[in-house]
């Protein structure tokens, strides 16, 4: 039987006995790297490391018989690269995928905040309200009436409805803590509100 120095002359003039070589320590090597780094990147680490020692052949100390040491070397070298490639793209993903979650549950989640603060405090106003404003301006904002519409709804006079809605109003801007809108009726009797310094 050859030893690892005999193939590895042999391969210098005649590069098919190199097969040899492969033959004997590659199942090892792929069982080393496969226990540190996984199948899928064994394959490659152990391809890698019979590539390098092809083109290190020259390089080789013929006085040693056994090849395993040479041959674990480089693929220990191989891993440490595929292990500092594979933490560097991890990491990446990580800080990127870190980024866009919290931006994104960030985002949904004060949104959603505000969306809870806002209708408690606009529920607990209108249940403050007096009862005979807030289906005034429940009339209007809901039920989408005009003012004579309301009046009509309500049986009450138009200007009952408007100084109805006009308290409601206050209400709301001062429990709110809303800014001061202008408010002008547009055709349809609707407020056409715009904030005062805009």
């Amino acid at each position: 039987m050859s030893t690892d120095n005999d193939i590895i002359r042999r391969s210098r003039d005649s590069p098919a006995v190199f097969g040899e070589l492969y033959d004997r320590h590659a199942s090892v090597i792929y069982r080393y790297a496969a226990r540190r780094a996984g199948d899928f990147a064994a394959d490659d680490v152990t391809s890698e490391t019979f590539l390098v020692v092809w083109e290190q052949l020259e390089t080789y100390d013929l006085d040693r018989e056994d090849a395993r040491p040479w041959l674990f070397g480089i693929a220990t070298n191989l891993l440490r690269r595929h292990h500092r490639a594979e933490a560097k793209i991890l990491k990446t993903a990580a800080k990127a995928a870190s980024r866009e979650a919290v931006a994104d549950d960030s985002d949904r989640i004060a949104a959603r905040v505000d969306a809870v603060v806002a209708t408690g405090r606009i529920a607990r106003t209108l249940k403050a309200m007096a009862a005979i404003d807030r289906e005034t301006l429940l009339l209007y904002a809901w039920a989408d009436l005009t003012y004579e519409g309301i009046a009509l709804a309500m049986d009450v006079p138009l200007g009952t409805v408007r100084s109805r809605l006009n308290r409601a109003r206050r209400t709301l801007r001062t429990q709110l803590n809303l800014e001061i809108l202008d408010e002008t009726e547009n055709d349809h009797e609707r407020l056409a509100a715009a904030p005062r310094n805009a």
